[in-house]
């Protein structure tokens, strides 16, 4: 057991391959919190969005994996931050996935759009995470259901009715659209998952995916918030 800890916390490697695993976990998680969130785009009063915050707090199954979440983006920063910080200590240049690959012009700035979103994630489960634990959403109750329920809807719009916090929004969604443009095409190289015949393939899905993800996030405070002007 030693060897693997020492194999996947200490040795270069080691490190690049804790950081791929937990950004494949975290890339699933994006497509998921997506299609979650665009139903605060519903016209329905926010039922839609409010039942479904409602059912992924409350289910055991997915409150048990949501721990495991929090600990896949600290572990995930915590690599990055210490993979960053070797290369520049040996190399004199930020994290790369390997030494032989061709550094982009986007994966010598990974640590920096990295630092930009996780800061925006102490600042987004202040705004809204924080709030809902605190019991700070109005409570109301729908015809149908046997419980009330948090109105998180009415949570969400009011912070996107503020510009400043939209603006912190689109430009955090910017960086994370950077970061996976290069982060998912290399995950799959530093795990061996790569081939001639189908590296053009994964890098066009890679692009795809993080332009999707990108403005799939940033459209939704900036359609709150003109549907408030």
């Amino acid at each position: 057991m030693k060897w693997l800890v020492d194999f996947l916390f200490r040795s270069s490697i080691g490190r690049k391959v804790v950081m791929s695993l937990s950004g494949l976990f975290l890339i699933a998680f994006l497509v998921v919190h997506l299609l979650g969130n665009l139903q605060l785009l519903a016209y329905d009063g926010g039922r839609q969005f409010n039942l479904y915050a409602y059912f992924m707090t409350h289910n055991p199954l997915i409150k048990t994996t949501s721990y495991l979440l929090y600990l896949t983006i600290l572990l995930h920063a915590i690599q990055g931050i210490s993979l960053a910080w070797a290369n520049r200590k040996a190399k004199g240049r930020t994290y790369a996935v390997s030494s032989n690959a061709p550094i982009s012009s986007f994966s010598k700035y990974m640590i920096h759009f990295g630092m930009i979103i996780f800061i925006f994630l102490g600042l987004h489960m202040y705004q809204f995470w924080l709030q809902m634990k605190m019991g700070n959403a109005p409570v109301l109750s729908y015809p149908g259901t046997d419980h009330p329920v948090q109105d998180l809807n009415a949570l969400v719009v009011e912070a996107f009715a503020n510009p400043y916090y939209v603006g912190i929004y689109v430009v955090s969604m910017f960086a994370l659209g950077l970061h996976l443009w290069h982060g998912f095409q290399s995950a799959f190289q530093t795990l061996g998952l790569n081939h001639p015949k189908y590296n053009g393939l994964i890098r066009m899905v890679g692009k795809m995916y993080a332009v999707a993800v990108a403005v799939g996030f940033a459209v939704i405070p900036v359609i709150l918030f003109f549907r408030q002007v």
